[in-house]
C-alpha cells in the first residue's frame, strides 16, 4: 500500500515566494490606505481652516431648483438628495437605453459586413467610418441642434397617423391607460419570456445532441406574444391608449420624450453602435473557416450557420471588448450636460453651484459612476462564464 504524501506546510520564511507576495499586498495596502487618510485629513484640514464647510449634511437640505424631466415626483423644495435620485435615474434610463439599442444595432452592422450583397456591405462600413471619427460631444450636439432648431414647432408639429407628433418639444407618442389588465399583459409578457429561454436551451442541446434545427426565434417570439395576449385577455381586454393631442403650444396626453433626451440617446447609441459592429465584424472574423464549411456540409443556410454555428463561437472574442463599450457609454453620458440633459453631472453641477461642497459633489459623481461601471462589469463577467464554450 503507497504511503500518503505528507501535507505540505506554508513556509513562513523570506524565501518562499508565496510569503513575499503576501508581505507586498498587505505594504502595498497599508500605502494606499494611508494616503487616502493623509488626503482626506489635509483636504478638511485646509477647508477648516479656511472656514469651508463641509460634510454631507447637505443632501438633507432642501435642494431649492427644478428638475426638467424626472422618472419620480420631485418638487424644488425636496431635498437634495432626492434631486441625485433623479439624476441618478435619468442616467441610468439613457444608458440602458442606450446599451439596447447600440447592442442591436451594432449586432446588425457587424454582420452586415460579411453580406454577399456589395451595396450592403459598403453602407456599414460607411457607417462605422462616419460616425465611429466623429467625436461623441459633436454628435450630441448636432442631434440638439437638429431637434432645437430644424424642427417645426408644436404648432405645427409633424404628424404620423394622428397618435405620433415630431416637434422642438421632443417626440410624443400614445400609451395603454394603465389597469389591472396592462399589469397581467406584462406579467404574461415576463412569463412569456421565461419560457421562451427554457425553450430555447431546450431548442440548442437538441440541436447539439441530435443535429436537428429548430426555430430559435419565431417560436420564441410566438411564445412571449402568447403569454401576454393571454395576460391581456385575462384582465378584461382593455383597449383604452391616451393619445397625444395637440392644443395650441402645448401636447395634452400620452407619453413624450424630450429633445434633450432624444439627442443624447441618438448620439450615444449612434456613437457605440460604430464600436460594436467592429467588435462584432472581428469576433465573426476570428471563427476558422472550416467552422463555416462543416455548417455547410451539415446543410444549414447562411443564417441557420450565423445563428448556430458562428456567433456563438464568436461571442468568447465579442463579450470582453463590448463590455467595455457599454462602460464607454454609460460614462460617455456625462456629457448630456452640454445640451441640457438632467443627468447626475448636471444636479450635481447645480449642488456644488449653491452649496459650494466640491468634494462631496464630485465624490458622488464618482460613486455614481463607480458603482454602475463595477455593477455593469460583474454582469457581462457573469455573462462570459456562461456564453465561454467548455471544453469536453
Amino acid at each position: 500500500m503507497a504511503e500518503r504524501a505528507p501535507p505540505r506546510k506554508r513556509a513562513w520564511s523570506w524565501r518562499s515566494q508565496a510569503f513575499r507576495g503576501l508581505i507586498y499586498q498587505i505594504v502595498a495596502v497599508a500605502l494606499i490606505a494611508f494616503g487616502v487618510w493623509y488626503l482626506v485629513n489635509s483636504t478638511l484640514a485646509n477647508m477648516a481652516a479656511r472656514g469651508i464647510q463641509s460634510g454631507f449634511g447637505f443632501l438633507l437640505q432642501p435642494a431649492g431648483f427644478d428638475i426638467g424631466e424626472s422618472l419620480i415626483p420631485y418638487d424644488a423644495l425636496d431635498p437634495y438628495w432626492k434631486a441625485y435620485a433623479v439624476g441618478v435615474l435619468n442616467t441610468l434610463r439613457v444608458a440602458a437605453v442606450g446599451i439596447i439599442f447600440a447592442t442591436l444595432l451594432g449586432t446588425v452592422l457587424g454582420i452586415g459586413r460579411f453580406s454577399g450583397n456589395a451595396i450592403v456591405r459598403g453602407l456599414c462600413y460607411a457607417y462605422v467610418e462616419l460616425f465611429r471619427n466623429v467625436p461623441v460631444l459633436l454628435q450630441l450636439l448636432m442631434w440638439y441642434l437638429l431637434f432645437a432648431d430644424m424642427l417645426p414647432p408644436i404648432t405645427e408639429a409633424l404628424s404620423l397617423g394622428g397618435v405620433l407628433f415630431l416637434s422642438k418639444n421632443g417626440l410624443s407618442f400614445p400609451v395603454p391607460v394603465w389597469g389591472p389588465g396592462v399589469g397581467l399583459a406584462l406579467l404574461g409578457a415576463l412569463a412569456g419570456m421565461v419560457a421562451a429561454w427554457l425553450y430555447r436551451r431546450w431548442a440548442i442541446a437538441r440541436f447539439e445532441a441530435t443535429g436537428q434545427i429548430r426555430s430559435l426565434f419565431w417560436v420564441p417570439m410566438v411564445i412571449v406574444i402568447a403569454g401576454a395576449l393571454l395576460g391581456w385577455i385575462a384582465g378584461g381586454a382593455p383597449s383604452t391608449w391616451n393619445v397625444p393631442r395637440p392644443d395650441g403650444f402645448i401636447m395634452h396626453g400620452g407619453a413624450s420624450a424630450t429633445p434633450e433626451f432624444l439627442a443624447v440617446l441618438l448620439g450615444l447609441v449612434l456613437y457605440t453602435a460604430a464600436f460594436i459592429a467592429e467588435v462584432v465584424r472581428s469576433g465573426i472574423a476570428s471563427v476558422v473557416r472550416g467552422q463555416v464549411e462543416a455548417a455547410s456540409s451539415l446543410g444549414l443556410s447562411k443564417d441557420q450557420a450565423m445563428r448556430l454555428v458562428i456567433l456563438p463561437q464568436a461571442l468568447r472574442v465579442i463579450i470582453p471588448p463590448v463590455t467595455s463599450q457599454y462602460l464607454n457609454l454609460t460614462k460617455n453620458s456625462s456629457l448630456a450636460v452640454a445640451v441640457g440633459y438632467p443627468d447626475v453631472v448636471s444636479i450635481a453641477n447645480t449642488s456644488l453651484n449653491q452649496t459650494g461642497r466640491a468634494v462631496e459633489c464630485i465624490a458622488l459623481i464618482m460613486a455614481v459612476y463607480l458603482t454602475t461601471s463595477l455593477a455593469t462589469s460583474a454582469f457581462m463577467n457573469w455573462y462570459n462564464r456562461r456564453a465561454a464554450i467548455k471544453e469536453r
